[in-house]
């Protein structure tokens, strides 16, 4: 019987029942579309289980760092759990901190899975939905600690729903930033936008746009969503 408490990848895998948000759609998507042209140095901020550090650790030369930063003290020890028994163990490291307070040397690439609902009904004691509201990190907060935290010429790479992914464009812009690639996702062609995926920098410079399906007419997965997840789902 498959153990539901783990997340089996390739190369490596999770095991995330303990941790607030389970493995998902979003956090695969930002680990494998994210560029790491020229990362040495890498923060995750919200790192959850870790799967997104460690998907990047994968996709990198052995010389790179990778910072992993969590608010959940929780999440951190799923985390540094799955960085120890994975095979890039010090490849990665764990950090229980926000992104407001953590102070290090500049990074070439921050990459998020932020947490995107603003002014809903929040019941104090679910830690998930503390993980998904926008008051443990606002966006301004991102762009700010971004810009503190990346070198001159890095990017910042996130993935947010179209609406709130639209408003971080505005704001990013208004502080600043360029967007400069911008992936459209959707479950299927007749469905409307669900994800942007978006890569920012502080350096002046024409966005590129994409589009990524992930159906075709029945359940299987195109052959685009196939070739940007090939080398991490087993299925792919």
């Amino acid at each position: 019987m498959r153990n539901k408490s783990v997340f089996r990848f390739k190369k490596f895998s999770l095991s995330h029942g303990k941790a607030t948000m389970k493995v998902g759609t979003d956090g695969v998507l930002l680990g494998a579309w994210t560029s790491v042209l020229q990362a040495n140095r890498i923060l995750d901020v919200g790192t959850g289980s870790g799967v997104i550090a460690l998907m990047l650790a994968q996709r990198t030369l052995p010389h790179v760092h990778i910072d992993a930063i969590d608010l959940s003290g929780e999440d951190c020890g799923v985390a540094k759990e799955n960085v120890a028994q994975s095979p890039w163990p010090e490849k990665v490291k764990i950090h229980h901190s926000t992104v407001q307070n953590f102070l290090n040397e500049p990074y070439d690439l921050i990459v998020s899975n932020p947490p995107y609902f603003n002014n809903s009904f929040k019941p104090p004691t679910e830690k998930r939905m503390a993980a998904r509201h926008t008051e443990t990190l606002s966006q301004f907060d991102l762009l700010f600690h971004s810009k503190r935290l990346l070198s001159p010429s890095g990017r910042l790479s996130i993935i947010l729903p179209e609406t709130e992914a639209q408003h971080f464009i505005k704001l990013s812009s208004a502080h600043g930033w360029s967007c400069v690639r911008v992936c459209a996702f959707r479950s299927r062609v007749e469905k409307p936008v669900e994800r942007l995926l978006l890569e920012l920098s502080l350096q002046p410079a024409l966005a590129q746009h994409e589009e990524l399906i992930l159906y075709k007419s029945n359940e299987e997965w195109t052959d685009d969503y196939k070739k940007l997840t090939s080398d991490f789902y087993l299925k792919a």
